[in-house]
């Protein structure tokens, strides 16, 4: 998967959100407001990662911001209303780097596609404690499944649309169907983000190992030549 899982688009404009709009509030109109929402926040996330949504607790969260349970209820009105507001301040970060929608004019195919393989690895490390803590989230709750699952066809059919690209300019493989190819790869890179990262696997080397594979299965798939070339 090549933030390529957006050169050329306006970042996240075309990505639905993970966040259902009912657990969605506005925002505090005070500064002090602001300041203690933000905390309960930061708080929330820590205790999330750290116990796991099913396990964590509200009186964790509040402890880790030290406040009361009231000035939580200030704020929201349930766990799940709290995982919302984690979510929303961190998707933008998440969001996945693919591969490039334009070719940068000093980077051949294959430098454009490592790049963006690079940002997306390194936007996944980032958040790599909540990306297992969406995992337990969309086994529990289906609402939040189908957010999760269109968010991810998104990010399929912006690289689709990559592919195609590719394809017209000559540089990839024509007889291969873009949604399947674009699809596939996408998911095999983010799996392999989610056991090096989200599961910490010792054995999967360094960073720019994950990298170096990663684009070169991308460019052996997509039949693109090594130097970035046009196939003749």
């Amino acid at each position: 998967m090549a933030k390529t899982e957006e050169q050329g688009e306006k970042q996240g404009e075309d990505v639905p959100t993970l966040v259902d709009p009912t657990l969605t509030r506005e925002l505090p109109s005070t500064p002090r407001g602001v300041r203690t929402r933000a905390s309960l926040v930061a708080a929330a996330r820590t205790v999330f990662e750290r116990d796991g949504y099913i396990d964590s607790r509200l009186t964790d969260i509040t402890k880790e911001a030290r406040c009361s349970t009231g000035t939580f209820y200030t704020y929201f009105d349930s766990k799940e209303e709290a995982l919302a507001a984690v979510l929303h301040e961190a998707q933008e970060d998440m969001l996945h780097p693919g591969p490039p929608q334009e070719q940068h004019a000093d980077r051949t195919v294959v430098e454009s596609l490592e790049a963006g393989n690079r940002a997306y690895v390194d936007a996944y490390k980032r958040n790599a404690k909540l990306m297992l803590l969406l995992e337990q989230v969309a086994a529990i709750d289906p609402k939040f499944r189908r957010l999760r699952l269109d968010r991810g066809k998104a990010f399929a059919e912006r690289n689709c649309r990559w592919v195609k690209k590719l394809q017209a300019e000559g540089y990839a493989d024509p007889s291969l169907d873009p949604v399947m190819s674009a699809s596939a790869l996408s998911l095999m890179v983010g799996r392999m983000a989610y056991y090096k990262y989200a599961l910490d696997e010792p054995d999967w080397g360094s960073d720019d190992l994950l990298v170096e594979t990663a684009t070169k299965l991308w460019v052996n798939a997509l039949g693109i030549p090594a130097d970035g070339s046009r196939r003749t």
